[in-house]
């Protein structure tokens, strides 16, 4: 097999900063289409051969990562050695981002590889994507029967969104959490109980979008551990309960210029003709980025909300006792949380509401950088903001107006992701049919399974 090339300095100098932090046992960690970590578990004694690419994987035998078929030579997954992250609530471990290989180079529908090119094209161009997620999931601890309920006893009739007895009494999961982000240093500044119940978000610092990426693949795999630990699961399906609120990870995005180290979406210039034609303290940069998103928001959202589940948790209300908080339509607007692109008056971001927790980071950054550079470089005017409570408006002034809805089944999702030529553009020709045919066969399965909840519905009703 051909070995890939790391400096052998620094792989020396970070095998003996593990061997002194006692660490025993290596991930070098690649996600499969979904951003699930993959990996073999390497003893730290053959820590070099690993940082070469020594372990191969037959990628054909997941889905959606090509190479499909028994015949087909492996990839190798080869560690970036300055993500190593021990693992807080295990330190016998030690994880590595990771980039997939494939006869020497990197293999093009590895989604860590994807990203880096997209990075570089923006590199190219004196850009830095900066991207903060906000984590939401669910833990939940399994009762005597196999039912599952939210880690704290709920208040019934109340509205558990902040509630401080609610987070207190969460401590055994969320102050494990609070000390392992703490101690990686990502920059905890809080976390809370979230809407629904038994739901949590923990926030931290914003980074650039690769090493934010890592991260967040990180964090659910921490989450998970750190539940295991007190005998819960967390859950990152988008939308676990019909009556509840669903997971969503908004995208906070800004675009840093490398040479001045300044937010391109902060406004400089008052006076800027977009700013004052929307009066909104943005760049002219931030408008034509949201036009670019607008422009591409059925394809990111096919890649961003890549479940079935996903768009039963992307609707106004649904069985929920009050509104979603999801957004329905394709638009932005001032600090207004019902719209899918918000724009925060607190700080010179674009936050798209959409994502959710079952996302794969790297296509998710890959695709709202492409669009939002296109949305620069082709000057796209975004269009009048939408500063209304969207879920009030009705289909009629939303046809008079021409705003589209977002995508409402992942199998639409799929159809603008086919069509839109940014898609192949950013991801290849081969992602995208790969995509497309694991994400098809994802929805026909749901699609057609007759649960119990519809013979009990229907069977002595028709």
């Amino acid at each position: 097999m051909k070995y890939i090339d790391q400096d052998p300095a620094l792989i020396a100098s970070t095998k003996k900063k593990l061997l002194d932090a006692g660490v025993e046992f290596c991930f070098a960690s690649y996600v499969d289409v979904h951003g699930v970590p993959k990996a073999k578990c390497v003893p730290i004694e053959y820590f070099e051969k690993m940082c070469k690419g020594s372990e191969l994987f037959t990628v054909g035998a997941m889905e959606g990562m090509g190479l499909i078929g028994p015949e087909k030579d492996e990839c190798a997954a080869v560690p970036d050695l300055a993500t190593a992250t021990i693992c807080p609530w295990d330190k016998r471990y030690v994880w590595f981002a990771s980039d997939l290989y494939f006869h020497g180079k990197p293999y093009q529908n590895c989604a860590r590889v994807i990203l880096k090119k997209i990075i570089e094209r923006a590199k190219s161009k004196g850009f830095l994507f900066n991207i903060g997620i906000e984590p939401e999931f669910y833990v939940l601890r399994e009762l005597a029967d196999g039912k599952l309920t939210p880690l704290a006893e709920p208040y019934k009739g109340m509205c558990p969104a902040y509630d401080v007895h609610q987070t207190m009494q969460s401590g055994s999961f969320l102050i494990p959490m609070a000390k392992c982000l703490k101690e990686l240093g990502w920059g905890l500044f809080s976390f809370d109980q979230e809407g629904g119940y038994g739901q949590y978000e923990l926030d931290f610092n914003y980074a650039d979008c690769l090493t934010m990426a890592d991260r967040f693949v990180f964090l659910r795999l921490m989450a998970k551990s750190v539940a295991r630990q007190i005998g819960c699961v967390a859950t990152f399906m988008p939308k676990p309960f019909s009556h509840d609120f669903r997971n969503g990870a908004h995208h906070n995005m800004s675009l840093m210029d490398i040479k001045s180290g300044k937010n391109l979406f902060e406004q400089v210039d008052s006076s800027e003709p977009l700013a004052t034609k929307y009066g909104l303290p943005f760049s002219k940069h931030a408008f034509h980025f949201v036009g670019g998103l607008l422009k591409h928001a059925g394809a990111i959202t096919a890649v961003s909300c890549p479940t079935f589940n996903s768009y039963q948790g992307l609707l106004a209300q649904g069985e929920m006792t009050d509104v979603s908080w999801a957004p329905v339509l394709k638009g932005y607007g001032n600090n207004n949380r019902s719209a899918m692109l918000r724009l925060p008056m607190s700080r010179p971001v674009i936050e798209n509401r959409s994502p959710d927790m079952s996302c794969n980071p790297y296509l998710t950054a890959a695709i709202h950088l492409a669009a939002g550079m296109e949305g620069m470089s082709s000057g796209i005017d975004p269009g009048e903001p939408l500063n209304m409570n969207l879920y009030e408006m009705t289909d009629d002034e939303r046809k008079r107006r021409n705003i589209q809805s977002i995508p409402r089944t992942l199998i639409h999702a799929l159809a603008d992701f086919e069509a839109d030529p940014l898609v192949p553009e950013t991801f290849g020709s081969e992602f995208q049919d790969v995509y497309l045919k694991t994400k098809h066969a994802e929805f026909n399965k749901h699609f057609f399974r007759v649960t119990d909840v519809d013979r009990q519905m229907m069977i002595n009703y028709i």
